[in-house]
């Protein structure tokens, strides 16, 4: 049996638990203290209705650190190595947060409402208590609170027609990564173009519990024809989109240089930022010595894979006489329906895979441990070859 969750008051709940249970939520993991739904129907059920219809997401975990007042955004600045100075208000930005040594504390989503006062979305870490901690050690003149906002997501290919239905026609005119401030019921919300998937829509930063209770419901019952439905971030859409999920792929053992988000830092630029200088350093210095790569393996769906990845190709090796060379981790995974492939996310030597085309990846199924080769690429995945890769495949077992 799968252990249940015990909710107390430091496991919050949200304004939309009600909803979410009784929209049948088969079970959570807890995000930012609060409760995270992560499966409504199953995992590929969950993907199928998000890539052809839309749902409705309680992601009020995505909590906002809001930071107010004259030095609001020197402190941001400080927190990030991304160069925030020609912000304007209406636009977010993914910014990484990363300490002194450059490592990755948080990648959240900033929000510029003017230069005085700004919205960290941020994943699941504690950056309330490190932008406190600076504002102090900088005596910076700033009020740092978590506002009561709960962020409701509509994703998939119908989410414009859904959002429009209760917000209007102008949130078409909203661009990705913009938000605009619009009316719903009397009540502004900040209604962003913006989500964990690919697949198109909106975050709503739901201010008024009540109402938000309401937006709910209104989303729901305009949406009937749309098939609309509960959802959740779903890992394997968002594994095909290379989504990176913080304190899975990425941790605070990582800087962006490591983790592809290179154009998220900023070297060159002449900013006050706390980690920039030890991120010039390993990029002009010391050297990026270890990089997240995508993996691709052919294995029966019911097999998972371990967490080593190998050079080289050689998967009839039982483990005691393998010589294989470890040269990398796997931090996340899963079976993508739509590629019949496994997908992971490893982080890997660059010394080990440099110049190397054969890897192999331990797994795990019902006939036990063994070994399958791996392929590596670079994220995001680029499944048009993948997609030929498996056409000539298919036609070499037809004898075409």
């Amino acid at each position: 049996m799968t252990p249940a969750i015990s909710i107390s008051r430091r496991l919050r709940s949200t304004p939309f638990t009600s909803r979410v249970t009784k929209a049948g939520v088969k079970s959570y993991t807890v995000y930012n203290h609060m409760l995270l739904p992560t499966s409504f129907r199953s995992l590929e059920e969950d993907y199928w209705h998000l890539c052809n219809h839309v749902q409705v997401w309680d992601v009020s975990c995505e909590r906002q650190v809001e930071i107010k007042g004259p030095d609001a955004f020197r402190l941001i600045q400080l927190m990030t190595p991304r160069d925030l100075g020609n912000a304007k208000f209406g636009m977010c930005f993914y910014v990484p947060v990363c300490d002194e040594d450059g490592k990755i504390l948080n990648d959240p989503i900033a929000i510029k409402h003017d230069d005085n006062h700004w919205w960290l979305s941020i994943a699941d870490s504690d950056v309330i208590l490190w932008a406190k901690g600076l504002a102090t050690g900088y005596g910076l003149d700033v009020k740092i609170t978590e506002p009561d906002v709960w962020p409701l997501a509509v994703q998939g290919p119908k989410a414009d027609e859904l959002v429009a239905r209760v917000f209007g026609d102008e949130i078409k005119d909203i661009r990705f990564f913009r938000y605009q401030n619009i009316n719903y019921r009397g009540k502004e919300m900040l209604v962003a173009r913006s989500g964990w998937s690919k697949r198109g829509g909106f975050e709503i930063y739901v201010n008024d519990a009540e109402l938000g209770k309401q937006l709910w419901d209104d989303l729901f019952s305009q949406g009937v024809d749309l098939n609309v439905g509960p959802g959740c971030p779903n890992q394997i859409e968002r594994m095909e989109s290379s989504l990176l999920s913080y304190g899975n792929e990425v941790d605070s053992s990582n800087t962006p240089l490591e983790c592809g988000l290179d154009k998220y830092v900023n070297l060159d630029a002449d900013i006050e930022s706390l980690s920039i200088e030890a991120l010039r350093k390993q990029k002009n210095e010391t050297g990026v010595k270890q990089q997240l790569m995508g993996v691709i393996v052919h294995a029966d769906p019911k097999t998972s894979l371990g967490n080593s990845l190998y050079e080289g190709a050689d998967e009839n090796k039982e483990d005691n006489e393998s010589d294989q060379k470890l040269i990398g981790e796997i931090r996340s995974q899963v079976w993508s329906p739509r590629y019949q492939v496994h997908l992971a996310f490893a982080m890997c030597q660059r010394s080990g895979i440099e110049g190397k085309t054969e890897f192999t990846v331990d797994t795990n199924s019902d006939k036990g441990k063994g070994k399958a080769k791996a392929t590596l690429a670079t994220l995001p995945f680029n499944f048009t070859e993948l997609a030929l890769e498996l056409e000539m495949e298919l036609e070499s077992e037809l004898g075409l």
